[in-house]
């Protein structure tokens, strides 16, 4: 009778947490949302700079790493922030209706040309760059943070993580592929006017999935969620090498990636005289997908570790292909999907890896600081690692003598592009190769880490 009871009850608890699709698929709108605007940023911020907002090279790589600089100095903060939330909707939630309209606003005043002298120009494009990506980390911190709150189910947060990246690819598929030739639409040969337009509507569309998704999730558990201080959730870092060693290569992957987005449209545009290829190469990233469904595929064989260097050596062959391939595009395609693969298979291992690393923290100092931790393992490294990316690009390309005010540009100048987007991504990819390298001991350890947080929980319950 009662087992009986016992699995009535067990039953019950399974049915509470269980996670409806639907609210797996609005938890996928919040990453759809944040890529459809934030991508554009990546991927385009450089080139639009130059080539349409009217910037020096120089001046342009100097603004993307100073506002990163601080947008950076944002993650911890807003970790913290949402650590020390308390609301009827969560801990989390509440940020996506809090932070959808100056979201959206901030990133459509970043592509945003006003009529003005150019040192006014360039304080315009430095504040609105930095606000456009605070409101990013504010919105991104409780993307990866709110997963936990949404289910304990180990499959359903599994199940819910895919749905999210699945749509945030389509999210970025949609801003790198589209954005160039919509803006050429719009603007009807007026660049400036074009991009205003056409980011306009992305942002509209962004806002509306970040509200929908508010509507629609819940957090659960919220009540019992404990309160820590800023001097704890800096404790939580204390002796978690596991994380440092996440922070430092996840930190390299951005960097590495972020240099190779940043020289992309130029690369196209300049060494191989197709403008219409930006959009096209571009377009293909939609394929790493198939390299993010493989994943738990690969990991059962390579573990996590093993995963992520496997797919970074495959990004690093692509890009190596990539150099070899020259002008012929079929074969440049080729390199540039395993590449795609692989940065985008690789760039899903340390989403998952940093949870591992918070687990460590509290089995280490008795301290869960999941906002702090994961604010800096993901939206500290994302900001961090694209602006030294953007500014490598931009002085590499300086320096080379590049300048957007000629169509043609000098031997030199063409070098400095095909380097910055083939080569130098490929030294960063290397150093945080060799980090994930070291991680294999940490995750070696991973079992006893979560069978004494296990003991610990049931003693506490008792």
């Amino acid at each position: 009778m009662l087992a009986n009871e016992n699995h009535d009850q067990g039953a019950a608890v399974a049915e509470q947490d269980h996670l409806p699709w639907h609210r797996r698929i609005t938890y996928g709108f919040t990453d759809m949302a944040g890529n459809l605007l934030y991508c554009i940023i990546s991927s385009y911020m450089l080139y639009f700079f130059t080539n349409v907002f009217g910037l020096t090279v120089g001046v342009a790589g100097v603004l993307l790493l100073i506002g990163r600089f601080f947008d950076a100095l944002g993650a911890p903060v807003m970790g913290i922030l949402v650590d020390h939330t308390h609301s009827k909707y969560g801990k989390n939630r509440p940020w996506f209706l809090w932070m959808a309209l100056p979201f959206a606003v901030f990133v459509w005043l970043l592509f945003t040309t006003p009529h003005m002298s150019y040192g006014v120009k360039i304080a315009y494009a430095g504040v609105m760059y930095i606000l456009a990506d605070l409101s990013y980390t504010a919105v991104s911190t409780p993307i990866t943070s709110v997963l936990p709150n949404l289910t304990s189910s180990s499959d359903g947060r599994m199940s819910a993580n895919s749905v999210r990246l699945v749509l945030g690819n389509v999210g970025n598929f949609f801003a790198v592929t589209f954005i160039i030739p919509f803006a050429g639409f719009l603007g009807h040969g007026n660049d400036q006017k074009g991009w205003s337009l056409a980011v306009g509507v992305y942002a509209i569309v962004a806002f509306v999935l970040l509200i929908i998704a508010f509507l629609d999730m819940r957090e659960k558990n919220i009540t019992k969620e404990k309160v820590i201080t800023i001097r704890e959730s800096l404790k939580a870092t204390k002796g978690n090498w596991p994380w440092l060693i996440i922070v430092l290569a996840n930190l390299a992957y951005w960097t590495g990636y972020t240099i190779r987005n940043a020289a992309l449209p130029y690369y196209f545009q300049y060494n191989l005289g197709d403008k219409g290829l930006i959009s096209f190469f571009n377009g293909f990233t939609i394929i790493q997908v198939l390299g993010m469904a493989a994943v738990p595929l690969f990991a059962k064989f390579l573990h996590k570790w093993g995963t992520t260097v496997f797919m970074l050596a495959l990004t690093i062959i692509g890009q190596v292909w990539m150099s070899f391939a020259g002008d012929n595009i079929t074969s440049a395609l080729v390199g540039w999907c395993i590449a795609c693969i692989g940065s985008g298979s690789a760039c899903t291992m340390f989403f998952a890896m940093v949870g591992d690393t918070v687990d460590f923290g509290e089995w280490k100092t008795g301290i869960r600081a999941n906002g702090f931790l994961t604010a800096i393992g993901a939206s500290f490294c994302i900001q961090m690692g694209s602006g030294f990316g953007s500014f490598i690009a931009s002085m590499i390309m300086k320096n080379f003598g590049f300048d957007a005010s000629k169509a043609v540009q000098s031997a030199a100048s063409l070098h400095g592009i095909s380097f910055s987007f083939l080569w130098a991504p490929i030294v960063i990819y290397v150093i945080s190769l060799l980090l994930m390298v070291s991680y294999r001991k940490w995750e070696n350890h991973e079992p006893v880490v979560k069978h004494d947080l296990a003991a610990r929980q049931k003693s506490a319950a008792n």
